[in-house]
């Protein structure tokens, strides 16, 4: 595992920042050997940025799951490879995450986003308290409006409490975004993650100057994704919006279904490693949504090379 100080905006530029599934075993438990060829896929397609959050379903964890998961992680990836591990989503959690992160070589790690019950001024001070706590920056995650507004998100970032924002609020048109617009106004967009995959990448990157973004699809076709963003990078637009639509049917099966699901059955119907069962609060996708799905994701593979 890459032990630089912390993530940089030239781990952007090189890499785009893929959000793998955690595979497990039939019985349930973490499985090491699933989880390390997904691994392996990736860094042979050029991916040298991992985050494991949401599609690994961290929000889901047992406690006594999140230290094993670290050190699989560390032991797992490749020298060149950054990860981040995403801690949370409750002030508790993230208190008892910290102290595990402590333990270990992780440079940045991820505040996974709480829903409801939060204050803008509360979710500032509970990241200030989880980097003392963990005595690392914080990348932060902006998943939805009221979470947290950019004149404090700006402070974290002037207080040096900051990595990187995954920015992954949904938008009818990304195009049309006052709140993305106002973020890159305090803060340096070159830090600002686009955090909803391939389909507003390029206007995130190339309307509001965001630095990257990150990819769970490009779990299937890392190569694929990799070249999107070379192509952003080179203000190629018709070349990156042609590699967008080549993403777009496994994306909108995973907007229409669920992304987390759709994607955790895709890398297993990719025949890149089997990834069991999901950890409830979630559950597998139905029966009757797998064929597309496979359908989909072969798709991809074949189109990766």
């Amino acid at each position: 595992m890459n032990s630089s100080p912390t993530l940089t905006k030239a781990h952007l530029q090189r890499s785009v920042m893929a959000v793998p599934p955690l595979a497990r075993t039939a019985a349930g438990g973490i499985d090491p050997a699933a989880n390390e060829h997904i691994i392996r896929h990736l860094e042979r397609g050029g991916v040298s940025l991992l985050l494991y959050g949401g599609n690994a379903n961290i929000y889901h964890l047992p406690l006594g799951e999140y230290e094993p998961l670290l050190a699989m992680l560390a032991q797992t990836a490749s020298p060149d490879t950054l990860v981040v591990p995403a801690a949370g989503p409750t002030f508790g959690l993230l208190l008892e995450h910290a102290q595990a992160i402590r333990r270990h070589r992780f440079q940045t790690v991820m505040v996974l986003p709480q829903q409801g019950i939060t204050t803008s001024a509360g979710v500032a001070t509970g990241v200030r308290r989880f980097v003392e706590a963990a005595g690392v920056p914080a990348l932060l995650y902006i998943k939805h409006d009221g979470f947290i507004e950019p004149a404090d998100a700006a402070r974290l970032c002037r207080d040096g409490l900051i990595s990187a924002i995954k920015y992954a609020t949904v938008r009818p048109d990304p195009a049309h975004d006052p709140y993305l617009r106002e973020l890159v106004g305090l803060v340096d967009p070159e830090i600002i993650i686009s955090g909803i995959g391939e389909q507003p990448a390029v206007v995130h990157m190339r309307d509001f100057g965001l630095g990257g973004f990150t990819t769970g699809c490009g779990c299937v076709a890392p190569k694929l994704s990799q070249a999107m963003l070379a192509a952003i990078r080179a203000k190629q637009w018709a070349e990156a919006e042609r590699i967008r639509r080549v993403f777009a049917p496994l994306e909108d099966l995973r907007n229409a279904i669920n992304p987390i699901r759709v994607l955790h059955e895709a890398v297993t119907a990719a025949g890149i490693a089997a990834t069991g069962p999901l950890q409830p609060l979630l559950d597998n996708v139905e029966e009757r949504h797998r064929p597309a799905i496979a359908a989909a994701a072969r798709a991809l593979v074949a189109a990766d090379g």
